[in-house]
């Protein structure tokens, strides 16, 4: 299954099954998935009455949202602000997969009181690092973690925080975030468990070895 319907799956096991899918390019592929998804995954009966599944649906309720081809990641969030109806909403970047506790996200958020949550995760660097003296190595740390958090892609966030998108070039990563980091309006949730992104076709291939082999950390369904 495709990454995407993973990461709702992590949402809808905390009871969440509200979404609003930011699309541009391919987006069309991602509607027709959708649409197509119970008759091409599961069993079902056609009679004169119409069609009976032999599953549970989802009970998903997806809003299929067009942001544009060239829009920025500040602007398509900005683009969607007529969909949000509650003052608290969620967000990532679907590039991911974590075994976060959205509960305890949510929880520490409105503890927190600021605009935004953002989830930190610690990550291990891509190469050896070595300390020396005089050009003689005298340590060496295979892979150790990155000093720091790294943003991990899931957020709280409040209404409010469309007053900090410009428009359709905003990148959310750049005036939003840094604004709210100035303003100390941005909380920070420490998550010390599974996390992984899905950047390359390495991570790709890493991610399907564990599925594959059972070990599934994200899956809380």
């Amino acid at each position: 299954m495709p990454l995407l319907w993973q990461i709702m799956k992590i949402f809808k096991a905390f009871a969440i099954n509200d979404f609003i899918l930011c699309l541009g390019y391919k987006g069309e592929a991602i509607k027709e998935f959708f649409l197509n998804l119970n008759w091409k995954n599961h069993d079902f009966q056609l009679t004169a009455q119409g069609i009976q599944y032999f599953h549970q649906p989802e009970g998903w309720n997806i809003t299929f949202a067009d942001t544009g081809l060239n829009t920025q990641t500040g602007g398509r969030i900005k683009r969607i602000e007529k969909y949000i109806d509650e003052d608290i909403f969620l967000l990532t970047y679907c590039d991911g997969l974590a075994d976060i506790p959205l509960d305890k996200l949510l929880e520490f958020h409105r503890k927190k009181g600021k605009i935004a949550t953002v989830t930190g995760i610690r990550r291990p660097t891509g190469y050896g690092i070595m300390e020396e003296e005089q050009g003689v190595v005298t340590s060496f740390k295979e892979k150790p973690l990155l000093e720091g958090w790294v943003n991990g892609g899931f957020f709280v966030l409040n209404k409010k925080i469309f007053e900090y998108i410009p428009g359709d070039q905003c990148i959310w990563e750049e005036q939003p975030l840094k604004q709210l980091a100035a303003e100390r309006q941005l909380a920070i949730y420490r998550h010390w468990g599974f996390w992984q992104s899905l950047d390359t076709p390495k991570d790709v291939e890493l991610v399907n070895e564990l599925w594959a082999g059972g070990a599934k950390p994200w899956v809380r369904w």
